[in-house]
């Protein structure tokens, strides 16, 4: 063997062990987890929280203006129906928009969020085209379409839009989703203007559902085109023990102050306008109170979560839930415009700003992005289930004479019960944080 190829295999020898450390550094980098970072901002987070916008306008505030649909249903379409037995579609439209998130969430965490929000698009416009079709009286019909066919949509297309914005904001995130749940406010400040004044008019309620529904369209397009995910679809991920959840005292408080909330919540926006037209308050000027309440949330929305950061998201909704209960009760003592207008503004703010910062709440507990969906998911489902029976024991609580103290009882103690619940969570959230600005 010559000297020159011994010296060759010497080299190929010394050189061999290098390239294995090499590579076993390499791969040791490569299965270091990445730390997650959030923009904060830029051109895709801004079109994102528009499009989220756009699609909360367009659903969930559809939801939230249900009184204007109440207060038609019971004085002119579904005369024959008791406002309890009315009431149901409403209960279901909101049990069904809040309980498809525990499945629905866990869809969108494993990436499924175009999917989602592209179905729940064509359902929407197919039920309110179909309830456009509906006949007076046929409750049946109504009951499909509205409260099915439109609270299945709207559930299809609410977590994911919420669940999306945590995407991009961590730091801003409380003002984002403020942002977000803005939409629905404006949506559902708009949404009864327009519901009376088409629904009223020549055009009548069939026409009128037919516009709204063209629009919603339109809206649909636009926002499925520019929302984007940023983090990469995890349809291999680790199956999360969801029951784990519920080993967190902080998370079982504050899904239970949820449920509490949700069954109170709805009430006064849903018979505000049949209260006023019932106390001898002006049609015309009844129309405008649902809108006025809604247009309250907007602010109540958006100012509250600017000082999440400093203040701590659940002693802010802490606070809004108390204030919220004792407001609701107060609805009791009111009996003319002024006080309506004034019950209107006062609800409207602190009811937006608790819808607002819940959602950061629970939000604020998942230990990681990827459990978001499913921890906003499961939380609002079991609210939403308190809800399909909320509404219905409201209507049979008010009975046909409309005795409101029974209601309105109903509803401030249900509101007042969750914050007592939220008050534990923050206890155990405190302890396990070590701050008072949780």
């Amino acid at each position: 063997m010559s000297i020159n190829s011994m010296e060759t295999e010497i080299d190929i020898e010394a050189s061999a062990p290098k390239a294995v450390v090499v590579e076993e550094k390499e791969a040791e980098i490569e299965a270091q987890p990445v730390p997650l970072t959030f923009p904060e901002g830029g051109l895709h987070a801004w079109l994102t929280l528009l499009g989220t916008v756009l699609i909360q306008y367009s659903t969930f505030g559809y939801t939230i203006a249900y009184g204007a649909f109440q207060d038609f249903y019971v004085r002119e379409y579904l005369t024959k129906y008791s406002p309890s037995a009315i009431g149901w579609i409403g209960g279901t439209q909101i049990f069904l928009v809040f309980s498809s998130g525990i499945v629905v969430g866990r869809l969108f965490d494993r990436g499924y969020f175009h999917h989602l929000m592209i179905g729940g698009c064509l359902i929407h416009a197919f039920s309110f085209f179909m309830l456009s079709l509906t006949k007076e009286n046929q409750f049946y019909q109504v009951f499909l379409s509205h409260g099915v066919g439109i609270g299945l949509a709207s559930g299809l297309t609410y977590v994911p839009s919420l669940g999306i914005v945590s995407h991009y904001f961590q730091k801003k995130r409380a003002l984002a989703m403020g942002v977000v749940a803005a939409g629905t406010a404006l949506g559902a400040t708009l949404h009864p203007i327009m519901v009376n004044q088409l629904v009223y008019s020549s055009i009548g309620f069939h026409g009128a559902i037919r516009i709204i529904s063209g629009m919603n369209c339109v809206l649909f397009v636009i926002a499925n085109l520019i929302m984007r995910p940023r983090l990469p679809p995890r349809k291999n991920a680790p199956r999360i023990a969801v029951s784990s959840y519920f080993k967190e005292p902080t998370y079982t408080f504050m899904v239970v102050g949820g449920m509490f909330v949700l069954a109170g919540l709805f009430f006064p926006s849903f018979y505000i306008q049949l209260a006023a037209i019932r106390k001898g308050v002006d049609e015309n000027t009844a129309f405008y109170l649902l809108s006025a309440l809604n247009a309250a949330s907007i602010f109540g929305r958006t100012i509250p979560p600017l000082y999440a950061p400093k203040l701590g998201v659940t002693n802010l909704n802490i606070a809004s839930t108390f204030i919220m209960g004792i407001v609701g009760i107060c609805m009791l003592f009111v009996s003319n415009t002024a006080g309506f207008i004034v019950f209107a503004i006062a609800y409207g703010f602190v009811s937006g700003s608790t819808i607002s910062l819940t959602a950061t709440m629970i939000a604020s507990v998942a230990n990681s992005v990827d459990e978001v969906g499913s921890r906003m998911g499961i939380s609002f489902a079991f609210a939403g289930l308190l809800a399909l029976f909320s509404q219905p024991i409201s209507g049979a609580l008010l009975t046909t004479n409309f005795i409101w103290l029974n209601g309105i009882l109903f509803s401030g103690i249900t509101i007042l019960c969750s914050g007592a619940s939220l008050l534990v969570a923050r206890h155990y959230l405190v302890r396990h944080r070590g701050t008072q600005f949780v």
